[in-house]
């Protein structure tokens, strides 16, 4: 069996990580080669990965041709009303109201989603979360991914506000309480960043220090807690997992 995965960039990386992992969809390539062995796929026969850019082209995969969509994250606003992210929100829908194409959702994807859903997405009144960040499992979330918590990568000012109908909460952190979803069978979404290296974290964040997005001392924290290890290629692992299952 080959997992047909269709990658729907929604954004470029920052510069260096830009050159250096061929964008978002080389660097969730990777991640996803890098947990297939876990769940017996050989990377490079059983996984059938495209990459598709749905900012600056309009060219979106036929669900005929794939199992799967992953959405990106973004800098972009997922409640934005332009044209390519309402094209997104559209597309989105049509594979909700279908049984067989299955969903990942990465930070802005995730939001998307909970738009695609009727559910408010916006702007947090606790601001930004950023770095590696804990996240706490629910009982659900714990079944998932096979441990207790959770470690990853955040940067996002963002959120989904609610649980959609129907839909199960795995994963909350006291900046952001739906920080994961999953309707089985369906989707599985995260807030967090499971491809953000260490490095990305800390150039992102410098840029935006620069550009007194964040003051120096957050800043500060967040590059001391950017090499931490985290749990980007387990969660990966259990994303190609669920993928799978019948």
């Amino acid at each position: 069996m080959t997992l047909r995965i269709a990658i729907l960039t929604c954004d470029t990386p920052v510069p260096e990580a830009n050159r250096r992992h061929n964008g978002y969809g080389g660097l969730f390539t990777s991640l996803l080669q890098s947990s297939a062995t876990a769940n017996g796929l050989d990377p490079e026969c059983d996984l059938e990965v495209t990459v598709f850019d749905i900012v600056d082209g309009d060219q979106y995969p036929n669900l005929e041709d794939i199992d799967a969509i992953l959405l990106t994250g973004s800098k972009y606003n997922s409640y934005d009303n332009t044209p390519w992210i309402l094209r997104l929100v559209e597309f989105t829908k049509r594979i909700l109201a279908q049984d067989r194409v299955r969903i990942l959702g990465i930070c802005f994807g995730h939001q998307i989603v909970g738009r695609a859903l009727g559910t408010k997405v916006g702007p947090n009144d606790q601001g930004w979360e950023i770095s590696v960040c804990d996240m706490d499992l629910t009982n659900k979330g714990k079944e998932l991914f096979g441990q207790d918590k959770l470690r990853i990568q955040q940067m996002h000012q963002d959120i989904v506000f609610s649980v959609p109908p129907n839909v199960i909460l795995l994963g909350s952190s006291p900046r952001c309480e739906v920080q994961s979803m999953y309707a089985p069978r369906r989707f599985i979404t995260m807030q967090g960043h499971p491809e953000f290296t260490g490095e990305i974290v800390k150039e992102i964040v410098n840029i935006r220090a620069q550009a007194g997005v964040f003051k120096a001392d957050f800043a500060q924290d967040a590059l001391d807690r950017a090499g931490n290890d985290h749990d980007g290629l387990g969660i990966a692992t259990a994303f190609l997992r669920f993928l799978l299952e019948e």
